[in-house]
């Protein structure tokens, strides 16, 4: 059985299937999910239809990430957010008017019922974003953190990689676990188009919204595969661009 870490979808299907295929994954494979399933390009009812799908033959793991709340808030309360439409989320609600009511009532439970962590073996961490407290995430006191922070990525980037683990100065949070795995901040914001490690912390965002593709990553070999540039699956639209 292989762990498999999946990143940001963002209502990328087309990208989700190739690289599901091209991994060659099968009911054996666990599979992590990152969360950002929607907010980008225009599959975003049918990504998390997928999802739903994939999750009753699949031994899935399904993470919470900043748009999937932002989506849940959207269909819970239907409100208003002209930031979230500005930055994906109007893709995402064409798609749910084009599916109607029942289909925005049953994925509202799936996004309530996405989890905000996931600890392996209390070795191995993933998330979608960071987390804050020194002391690890059982310790933290805002969830929004799990889907929203960046200080844990920027940190890990500042990272002197000369620094010894056992050095008083290496950061306490990331001698919490021995890998962590996280999506939300986009490599191609460094000019990379492929998982990134900085410390103990791997980044799998290699921007699927944007220009980049989606990545599929093997966390005990750390082997990846990846789809096309997203933007060339969806040639007529711009997703996050």
């Amino acid at each position: 059985m292989r762990n498999l870490v999946i990143g940001d979808i963002h209502g990328g299907l087309r990208a989700l299937e190739q690289v599901l295929e091209r991994a060659e994954v099968t009911p054996e494979d666990k599979l992590i999910f990152l969360g950002d399933y929607v907010d980008g390009w225009s599959h975003a009812v049918e990504t998390v239809n997928y999802l739903l799908e994939l999750n009753t033959t699949h031994d899935c793991v399904l993470l919470r990430g900043n748009h999937d709340a932002l989506c849940a808030d959207w269909l819970r309360t239907g409100k208003e957010n002209p930031l979230w439409e500005q930055h994906g989320g109007k893709a995402t609600m064409d798609s749910y008017h084009k599916w109607g009511k029942d289909i925005q009532a049953q994925h509202l439970v799936f996004y309530e019922q996405l989890e905000d962590y996931f600890l392996k073996e209390n070795e191995y961490l993933f998330l979608h974003a960071g987390f804050t407290n020194l002391k690890g995430v059982a310790h933290e006191y805002q969830n929004f953190n799990f889907y929203w922070d960046r200080t844990l990525w920027e940190m890990a980037m500042a990272l002197n990689p000369s620094l010894d683990r056992d050095d008083p100065g290496y950061p306490p949070r990331l001698k919490n676990y021995k890998e962590i795995y996280i999506g939300h901040t986009p490599v191609t914001r460094i000019g990379k188009t492929t998982p990134q490690q900085a410390g103990n912390v791997w980044n799998i965002d290699t921007g699927a919204a944007f220009k980049g593709p989606l990545t599929l990553l093997d966390i005990a070999t750390k082997e990846f595969w990846q789809s096309d540039p997203v933007h060339t699956l969806y040639p007529e639209e711009s997703g996050r661009n």
